[in-house]
């Protein structure tokens, strides 16, 4: 009772807007066990300083998670980054839509933290290069730069998988 009066409304933006924030943080953290780990450390931000967030409240736990996601990339303590490229087999719909946001969700893996975090911020979040850059702390220079590096990697990285269901589909007797 005490916490439920405490964090006012918390319930109901996890609710709301948990999926769509979740979402966000694997797309920053590049998988979802991390992703998992940032959104979680951007609600214990956010419930530290509950009495003095008035505005905005789910405004200010995107900022955060940028924020730490930042934070990792410019850590002078450099870890290895892992990532598993192998993921059990699932049941497969056969559409092509779900190969290829697949196949992104790999690419953005790929790249670099700051790339990603980049990228995440300017084409799933919709921010622009003015806001991308305040909310990272860096010029929109920066911002044009990363994003066109991490595009052009993105390019490369997906030329490959394009060559390769061209072929699979002309071999299959589906293409022309």
């Amino acid at each position: 009772m005490l916490w439920s009066r405490r964090f006012d409304g918390l319930d109901a933006l996890v609710a709301e807007r948990g999926n769509a924030l979740l979402a966000t943080a694997v797309l920053l953290a590049g998988g979802r066990a991390a992703g998992e780990d940032l959104l979680q450390a951007a609600l214990e931000r956010l419930m530290r300083s509950w009495g003095r967030v008035r505005e905005d409240r789910e405004r200010y736990l995107r900022r955060t998670m940028y924020h730490l996601a930042v934070d990792q990339w410019r850590s002078r303590r450099r870890r290895a980054e892992v990532f598993i490229t192998y993921e059990p087999p699932g049941a497969s719909d056969g559409t092509d839509a779900l190969d290829l946001r697949d196949a992104m969700r790999r690419a953005l893996a790929q790249l670099s933290p700051r790339q990603r975090t980049v990228l995440v911020l300017r084409y799933w979040e919709q921010l622009t290069e003015a806001e991308t850059a305040e909310a990272l702390g860096c010029s929109v220079g920066t911002v044009k730069s990363t994003a066109s590096r991490g595009l052009a990697r993105l390019r490369e990285l997906t030329a490959n998988r394009d060559l390769e269901l061209t072929r699979e589909h002309t071999s299959n007797g589906t293409g022309r």
